[in-house]
């Protein structure tokens, strides 16, 4: 059986620095990031893509904006457009990478999923309210929008100031159709899934799937659905090298080779940054705890010169 991973795009991999974001930026980056991958398919990997949709998402959510307010259209609640950057987004990959392995003489299928994400309804992360999307409001209009829609707000970190609407971001149960998903890729078909985190639902007490107005962690979601279907390797990519030991301070050392036992006692230390690489670094930990032989985190070029970046395992491997 060939060795399966997922690799979860993110950081530079679809939009870099200050970039407007058209899709022919959006296009030309997705193709470099994915010419990285190309060695794990002449490896004989079978692969799932998983990929980030912030940028994206957050721009449907102005046209929602602009759309209600300058036309009276009726906008989209937050898991219809996570849905329309699942299928907007996958259909790039989709499209490039099917270019590619033209390129590469290389035959595989490639399919792009709308994916669910199951999460608990009494998730505490309901209670805390953290992830900041759409646009930035004036405190009289964020006042207004909390009273007519429930939203809740908080302050932007951005020097121009205003407001933010924020809501949770609660744990993934399980990603939906995961055997389906495995199925297929362990056909040799190329499996993108679970774009953006996923669509949050959870199950009411008539065993119906309801929405939520939340976000899941993109690489939470990705180590959730690599663990559910037997993944060997779990690529985390993002738009640093390496992980490091008290970045960006006097003390800062790159960690290459870490094992399960000492990630976590640099994660609980407060090592790494709860604004950027703890997450990922949970993501990695919740992998490799549950089966998984590897997690990788790095930056894509890394990939295709075979560095590899920081490797994370159970037990100390080189």
């Amino acid at each position: 059986m060939n060795k399966l991973a997922v690799v979860a795009l993110g950081g530079n991999a679809l939009l870099r620095g200050d970039e407007k974001g058209t899709i022919e930026q959006q296009e030309s980056n997705t193709m470099d990031t994915l010419e990285n991958l190309v060695f794990l398919l002449e490896e004989g990997y079978d692969l799932v893509i998983s990929h980030g949709n912030g940028p994206q998402v957050g721009n449907i959510l102005l046209r929602n904006d602009a759309g209600e307010q300058m036309y009276g259209v009726a906008p989209m609640p937050l898991d219809v457009c996570v849905a329309d950057s699942q299928g907007g987004i996958g259909y790039m990959i989709e499209r490039m990478f099917r270019n590619l392995l033209n390129k590469h003489g290389i035959q595989r299928n490639i399919i792009s999923m709308i994916s669910m994400v199951e999460v608990d309804k009494d998730d505490p992360a309901f209670e805390n309210p953290t992830k900041r999307v759409g646009m930035i409001y004036s405190e009289e209009q964020a006042k207004k929008l909390q009273e007519e829609k429930g939203w809740a707000f908080k302050p932007s970190p951005k020097k121009d100031g205003g407001w933010r609407r924020v809501v949770s971001s609660p744990f993934p149960k399980q990603v939906m159709n995961k055997e389906v998903i495995e199925s297929l890729a362990r056909q040799g078909n190329i499996v993108i899934a679970a774009g953006g985190g996923g669509i949050p639902v959870y199950f009411d007490e008539n065993k119906d799937y309801r929405t939520v107005d939340a976000v899941v962690d993109k690489d939470l979601a990705s180590a959730t659905l690599a663990s559910s279907i037997g993944a060997d390797e779990l690529y985390i990519l993002t738009d640093i090298s390496f992980i490091y030991k008290d970045f960006g301070l006097p003390t800062q050392e790159k960690l290459e080779f870490l094992d399960y036992a000492d990630t976590v006692k640099y994660l609980d230390a407060g090592t790494f940054g709860e604004g950027n690489m703890a997450p990922k670094i949970r993501a990695a930990l919740n992998f490799v705890e549950n089966g998984g032989k590897k997690s990788v985190i790095t930056e894509a070029k890394k990939l295709a010169d075979r560095s590899y970046g920081s490797k994370i395992t159970m037990h100390y491997d080189q």
